[in-house]
């Protein structure tokens, strides 16, 4: 698989003078797996090139034309006899109006500087130009991300073309005990890089403790900017190595920028390399450190006075250092794996499942009428499962087609919902059905069905809490269709419902899949919240109807009153709930997580905010009467007695980081390895079809 790689016009791609998209290019292309099959171009003056793999591109210059033009012109007719699979080309957002309907490759673009700042893509239609034509769109930061989508529709903005990237660095070994009393600054010297600030504030600093100094890189020939001291030391412009090899022996460094900074690399590698670091808040330089000092007020007062900390709190300045080395984690290796990720996802690589291959019409609600919303459902995560095992899959959503389908004559949609069944059968003629809270499919169908096809084995599955009380509706509709059914599949243990005679009722776990749950959130290094909670009070309410009560509100209210100091992140409780991208985007924020469901436990029963909770590695609270320690260890999940309870075990965990993550890491890992949708739609058809009988699951006779 080829892939090619074009960086701007004039970006040298040299040692001694390479700019920061060729680091960054050549420092991820060391460690991926097609980089063998990369080749990279530019065009440059210097015969030392960084790696084997580039080709330089010269041109001879014309009066007619620019050079970018023709350099992308070059690059293009080279292309047409390589014909790479992925063409990713590099900051200049201009060059792709060349590449429509020329190169048949699938087009990827990075940006590293701020979308509106740059020809190509300024303007809402040269960026809906970009969405269009690229394959993804790679940002710096979810700053340059957010400049972007200035005045496009929200309907993009999580598109799967786009994905933030960080810039990266080498990680390499640094003692901290070679530190050096040395304060550095890398960048141009002017007042858009802050020089001037940093110019005034060191001097200071300089002229108080004597045995510190300053280091200078960097020049600005068009904007002269002299500050004079005989320990400032201004070394010019020297290379990228030459400056890594600085920020190793320097203990302080600043970069403080009046301009809106895409990303920062400078400020990335002197974290990276153990410095305590001292950003302002200006575009994206924030996310170049996971430790360190961020000015709220840039000025050189400031600059002074958080210097000056830390250079007399020593303890404080060695935690910075240390933590910055510790938690430091956009290396190249990171970001390289990152990246063939994403290569791999536009090549389409296929999963291959052995297994005995079925036609299956799958019938629930696939909420199409709510634009997304309701995406990450229970009905998407089987029927991923059901395809990754390689079965052919046929899918119906029968509240979309009532909704769609309602006349005068059928005021419900339910005729013309069975009628469209009985047409899909005939012409699908599936070997298995799935109903999943299909209501409005009847009894009556379900028995045509049977008698003229009656090879058809047919199935059900039901998330929603059953009892002989509050949720006694809910029993009805699941045991109404058992006289149709060859198994029935529910999230509660069949033990704690009663009344379901000796119809073949099984419990399934609420399932995890990959493609939806993959946050990680334990790997999470800053975060706004300590506990998350959601919950709706239907599809479209969030908040209870009038003379409704939910007892997990009054749970939740006693809980706050008995936790003060805790930073709580809720929705649903008198709050509009959130669903699908929000809802993870949310979820992220948070330490903890918690796990309540209404009314009375259940054996085994819990919603499947269970499965986004546990499944997405955060550190999740249920109550011990669920029973669902006989699935998950105190070392995967936390169980709580009570409101006391609980409240003791979120204090212990919210300051105790390596015991919270190892526990939501190790539940992750457990859910996502026995209770995935692979697995859960594998359990389904052994079931139904009576096959594979010595294959167990982790869930069974418990």
């Amino acid at each position: 698989m080829k892939i090619s790689i074009l960086l701007p016009y004039k970006e040298n791609f040299s040692k001694e003078y390479a700019g920061a998209v060729s680091i960054f290019v050549n420092g991820v292309n060391k460690y991926s797996k097609f980089k063998h099959s990369i080749k990279i171009y530019g065009n440059t003056n210097y015969s030392n090139i960084l790696s084997n793999n580039y080709i330089n591109l010269p041109f001879k210059k014309s009066l007619f034309q620019s050079s970018s033009k023709t350099y992308v012109n070059n690059f293009i007719k080279n292309e047409k006899k390589r014909k790479s699979k992925i063409i990713e080309i590099h900051n200049r957002p201009n060059y792709l109006k060349y590449f429509k309907d020329i190169i048949a490759s699938k087009i990827v673009f990075y940006f590293h500087n701020d979308p509106l700042s740059m020809n190509g893509s300024k303007t809402i239609a040269d960026r809906m130009f970009i969405l269009n034509l690229c394959k993804k769109i790679i940002f710096n930061s979810e700053w340059t991300k957010d400049r972007f989508f200035i005045g496009i529709d929200k309907f993009y903005l999580h598109s799967e073309r786009t994905e933030v990237i960080c810039q990266s660095t080498e990680r390499v070994s640094v003692n901290l005990k070679h530190k050096k009393k040395i304060i550095m600054f890398v960048g141009k010297l002017n007042k858009s890089k802050g020089y001037d600030l940093f110019g005034k504030a060191v001097i200071r600093v300089l002229n108080e403790f004597k045995d510190w100094k300053a280091l200078v890189y960097g020049d600005e020939p068009r904007e002269e900017i002299i500050f004079n001291h005989e320990r400032l030391i201004h070394n010019g412009y020297q290379s990228n190595e030459k400056i890594l090899k600085s920020f190793e022996l320097s203990s302080i460094a600043v970069a403080c920028s009046r301009w809106d900074e895409p990303f920062g690399r400078s400020s990335l590698e002197a974290s990276s390399r153990g410095c305590a670091v001292i950003v302002s808040n200006k575009g994206g330089l924030t996310e170049t450190i996971t430790d360190g000092i961020i000015l709220q007020n840039l000025n050189s007062d400031e600059i002074y006075k958080k210097i000056k900390d830390l250079i007399i709190n020593k303890i404080k300045l060695k935690k910075i250092q240390k933590n910055s080395l510790k938690n430091f984690y956009l290396d190249n290796k990171y970001t390289s794996k990152k990246i063939d990720n994403y290569r791999e996802l536009i090549l389409e690589k296929k999963i291959n499942v052995k297994t005995n291959k079925f036609r299956i019409l799958h019938i629930t609600n696939f909420n199409e009428r709510h634009n997304g919303r309701l995406f990450y459902n229970t009905g998407r995560r089987i029927n991923n499962g059901l395809i990754k095992l390689g079965h052919t899959v046929q899918t119906l959503s029968d509240r979309d087609t009532i909704s769609r389908e309602r006349k005068i004559s059928d005021l419900n949609g339910s005729k013309t919902l069975n009628n469209k069944l009985l047409e899909i059968i005939a012409n699908f003629n599936p070997n298995l059905l799935i109903l999943g809270h299909a209501d409005l499919i009847k009894n009556k169908t379900l028995k045509i069905i049977k008698k003229f096809y009656p090879s058809i084995k047919i199935c059900q599955w039901f998330l929603d809490k059953m009892d002989d009380n509050k949720w006694k509706m809910n029993k009805k509709r699941f045991i109404q269709k058992f006289e149709n059914m060859d198994t029935s599949f529910c999230t509660t243990h069949p033990s704690a419902i009663r009344s379901l005679g000796k119809n073949k009722v099984l419990f399934i776990p609420n399932p995890v899949d990959e493609s939806f749950e993959n946050l990680n959130v334990y790997k999470n290094f800053f975060f706004k919240h300590d506990l998350f909670f959601a919950i709706s009070h239907g599809v479209h309410r969030g908040t209870l109807k009038s003379g409704k009560i939910d007892d997990r509100e009054f749970f939740i209210n006693k809980l706050i009153k008995s936790n003060s100091e805790l930073k709580f992140h809720l929705f649903g409780v008198n709050k509009q709930p959130i669903w699908a991208e929000n809802f993870k985007n949310e979820l992220s924020k948070s330490k903890m997580a918690l796990n309540l469901s209404q009314g009375s436990p259940l054996k085994f029963y819990t919603s499947d905010r269970f499965a986004q909770l546990v499944g997405n590695g955060i550190l999740t609270f249920v109550d011990e009467k669920t029973q669902l320690n006989k699935l998950f260890s105190n070392k995967e999940v936390v169980f709580y007695k009570n409101v006391r309870d609980l409240s003791l075990k979120l204090n212990k965990y919210k300051v105790n980081n390596k015991l919270r993550n190892r526990i939501a890491k190790n539940g992750m890992k457990k859910y996502h390895k026995y209770m995935n949708s692979l697995t859960i739609s594998k359990y389904m058809i052994n079931k139904t079809f009576d096959i594979n009988k010595k294959e167990k699951f982790f869930w069974e006779n418990k």
